[in-house]
């Protein structure tokens, strides 16, 4: 444990691949993400034109190689992060870290379960750290009081949720009842899959009522549709309004939970008390 933590200390190998690896303020730690955004666009171009069959048949050779080398260099990289950061299981179960396992995990599924490649467009996520590239820290602190307002808002939010469940079931049996399956409607989960699209605005249409007090509960639905929208957007910008005024936050990453969102000033990290 002791030579564990030298290592973290600046100049131990561990603190020079931290530094390199999570740290955006270096030449190095530049570099390495501008490296890492690049590849991370690439592969996911490289995703996107294996799944069209005229570029397939004619590259697919070509692309099957690429994704497994680049899945090779984010599996070495994802192992790498996870050495240089004094807690890696902490790491490993961020938000980050899952993204990260999840970016290599669907290539190798792929061996068993063709066509879960395709899955590895989630790398996409990868390219939310171009904001500490830029020097975009604020951007972070804006997520983080966005994240805040959702988790406030949740239980009201599900509460509503458990009522337009009960809403859909009840108009979607009344549907039901009222057309019938000679109109479309042959089950009562069916009706409520008419009642869901009808109720969120979706309108596909593939179910619609024939009869005039079916179309007259379709209207009224519709209706309700619109009001139901506003509600959780409602909810969320009244815990926008009541959140705390937003503070300047640096780039650095802790190098033993490798969280980020400190105060410029800040000398230990704020979630595990670790020097930063």
């Amino acid at each position: 444990m002791t030579t564990y933590k030298k290592d973290l200390r600046p100049g131990g190998l561990r603190a020079l691949g931290h530094e390199i690896i999570f740290e955006a303020d270096t030449p190095a730690g530049k570099a390495f993400d501008v490296i890492l955004i690049i590849s991370i666009m690439l592969s996911v171009l490289v995703v996107m034109a294996d799944s069209v069959h005229s570029i397939q048949v004619q590259y697919g050779k070509a692309l099957y190689v690429l994704e497994w080398v680049f899945t090779v260099l984010f599996t070495v990289e994802y192992v790498l992060r996870l050495i240089c950061v004094g807690k890696p299981l902490r790491y490993a179960g961020s938000f980050f870290g899952i993204v990260d396992l999840l970016a290599i995990l669907p290539t190798y599924l792929s061996v068993f379960i063709p066509g879960s490649h395709y899955l590895t467009v989630i790398r996409v996520l990868r390219l939310l750290r171009v904001f500490r590239v830029l020097k975009l820290a604020q951007y972070v602190g804006e997520a983080n009081v966005l994240m805040g307002a959702l988790a406030s808002s949740r239980r009201k939010i599900t509460v509503f949720l458990f009522a337009v469940a009960a809403m859909v079931v009840i108009l979607g049996s009344a549907m039901y009842v009222i057309e019938g399956e000679k109109n479309g409607f042959v089950s009562i989960p069916a009706s409520i899959y008419w009642a869901v699209v009808t109720l969120t605005t979706v309108g596909y249409g593939d179910i619609s009522p024939k009869t005039a007090p079916g179309q007259a509960l379709a209207a009224l639905v519709m209706i309700l549709g619109y009001a139901i929208i506003a509600v959780p957007t409602g909810i969320v910008s009244a815990e926008l309004v009541k959140g705390p005024e937003q503070k300047k936050i640096s780039t650095q990453a802790c190098p033993q939970c490798s969280k980020e969102g400190h105060d410029p000033d800040a000398e230990y990290c704020k979630y595990c008390g670790a020097p930063l």
